[in-house]
């Protein structure tokens, strides 16, 4: 039996949603007293963070539906309006319940008297924050849940201008951002006004961002790159960018070129996820291929694969990928007085590459909204295989622009006769290995998550493998206020345990740096951390 006020409470909110289909749902379940579904959709509204809205596409307060997708549009235009800001550019890609979320938060807006443009079709993340900077828009909407689980949908919100003192310059909300447009989501009275007044961008704004991306490149010799798109929303946009650039078009996995929101082929559409790039490298070793490239979903995050050194292939490390590129920039081009930047669980290579080549170094929290405010910035990137090459064209993280930087690369270290791994072997051999691993355990219970932190913040170990802990700090309390803790075992092995912002999990960061390029017992030695760390946790399950 259905409690009095949970029922009511059901029923009030059936009453305000727009949409007859999940107003369906909700009563066929009250009718059939399925109390087990409707808690799953009251347990609490959508949070609204600096991820913007990430959650499961079901009815109700706890799941992307429409009626959420309106409130939060509501709470977004409430925020704009107190800070004079009227103009809303708004992107999807191809998810379930994308191009109706698009729409609900267009009639929303425009019926909150802002000026709305919607991006043309399904379309890439950087497309959506390259077009909040060239339309001059106040704010920017991307419906997406980028590399989330196919039951998931999301809401990632840009900030085109000086907003309380923080110069976004198309780049997503930070706090107190999200706080503000948060507390304005609670305020939000319905039903909202609407409109159907909006303007279509043309396709004029998608040939801007190829030009602006393609400039200056060209392809020493011809390469034969595999890619997939993770049935996402990457492929039309990364083929005009690579044939604007005059490069060789690359080879499809037609299995995952097309968008598709079940995802057939892959658990989880990340390709840092364990299988998710096998039918590329299938593909890559049918075909004698040169590279393999894999953007996420959205194509904000980018990852390759090459043929190592023992001829097997094999996907670099986020942080290998970004080392590489920040090295290549910083050789190749005189950047004195320019900025890298990295996230605090990244890999501390970029700090001296920048050391070693003049360049100003800044480290962040994690998340790349944190390393797009940095000012002066000309290139960034997180380990989560995030890369921003151009920040003036992309303030964000750019899967599309990556893909493109490390094709170029490639056909130069081809024409040298040389290849990537023998070039991030010249790295290694100038400032040490730094050999990297993330260990992340996925959750359905968040206490969990909860337990293990506060167990750790209690009793932290004294050792690590053996190694006696020589610093432990809460990051908290830091100068980066963030939760997790950091540890150190000596100046050479720094382990980093934090949850993830976006998905249900915990993270484990582990860096082992061989300043004379042992390569095997850094290797050997991270493997030990990672099954030590492994098995810690392992209680708690």
């Amino acid at each position: 039996m259905i409690e009095e006020q949970f029922r009511l409470e059901i029923l009030d909110w059936i009453a305000k949603d727009p949409d007859p289909i999940t107003a369906r749902t909700l009563r066929k379940w009250l009718e059939n007293a399925n109390e087990i579904e409707l808690r799953k959709s009251f347990s609490g509204f959508l949070e609204f963070g600096t991820a913007g809205l990430r959650g499961p596409v079901r009815p109700g307060p706890s799941g992307m539906n429409r009626a959420v997708v309106g409130r939060t549009a509501a709470g977004i235009a409430a925020f704009m309006k107190s800070r004079g800001l009227s103009k809303v550019v708004i992107g999807r890609d191809a998810r379930h319940g994308s191009e109706e979320f698009m729409q609900e938060s267009a009639e929303i807006f425009a019926g909150a008297g802002m000026q709305v443009c919607l991006l043309p079709r399904e379309l890439p993340t950087p497309v959506l924050a390259f077009a909040v900077n060239e339309l001059q828009m106040d704010c920017g909407v991307m419906v997406t849940a980028s590399h989330n689980p196919a039951i998931d949908n999301g809401y990632k919100v840009y900030l085109g201008k000086n907003v309380d003192g923080i110069n976004f310059r198309g780049s997503q909300i930070v706090s107190p951002a999200d706080r503000d447009i948060s507390i304005e989501i609670s305020k939000v009275e319905l039903p909202s006004p609407r409109s159907s007044t909006w303007d279509i961008v043309g396709e004029d704004l998608i040939e801007k961002y190829i030009s602006a991306t393609t400039s200056g490149y060209s392809q020493s010799v011809p390469q034969k790159i595999v890619y997939t798109a993770m049935h996402g929303v990457g492929t039309q946009t990364l083929l005009s960018v690579f044939k604007s650039a005059g490069f060789s078009p690359p080879t499809l996995v037609s299995e995952q070129s097309e968008p598709d929101p079940d995802f057939p082929t892959v658990a989880f559409p990340n390709p840092e996820e364990p299988g998710a790039i096998d039918l590329a490298i299938r593909l890559a070793i049918k075909e004698s291929a040169d590279l393999v490239i894999a953007n996420d979903p959205d194509a904000d995050r980018c990852a390759i694969a090459a043929k190592d050194p023992t001829g097997e292939w094999r996907m670099l490390r986020g942080d290998e990928f970004g080392t590489l590129l920040g090295y290549h920039m910083a050789k190749n081009s005189d950047l004195k007085g320019k900025v890298f930047a990295t996230s605090i669980v990244s890999s501390s290579a970029l700090s001296k590459i920048a050391k070693n080549f003049g360049i100003d170094f800044v480290e962040t929290l994690t998340g790349f909204k944190w390393i797009s405010k940095v000012p002066n910035l000309t290139y960034g990137y997180e380990e989560a295989i995030g890369y921003c090459v151009d920040p003036e064209v992309v303030n964000d993280k750019d899967g599309i622009s990556a893909a493109l930087k490390i094709a170029a690369i490639s056909s130069e270290l081809s024409a040298k006769g040389s290849s990537i791994f023998k070039y991030l072997d010249a790295i290694w051999r100038e400032i040490g290995y730094h050999r990297t691993e993330q260990l992340s355990i996925r959750v359905t219970d968040l206490t969990i998550i909860k337990r293990i932190l506060s167990d750790l913040r209690e009793n932290p170990p004294a050792t690590i493998t053996g190694k006696p802990v020589t610093s432990f700090e809460d990051l908290s309390a830091g100068k980066l206020p963030t939760e997790g803790f950091r540890l150190w075992c000596g100046e050479n092995v720094r382990v980093i345990i934090r949850p993830s912002g976006t998905e249900p999990k915990l993270k484990t960061y582990i860096e082992v740096v061989d300043e004379f390029g042992q390569v095997s017992e850094a290797d050997s030695l991270v493997k030990e951390i990672s099954a030590e760390f492994e098995a810690l946790f392992a209680r708690y399950r």
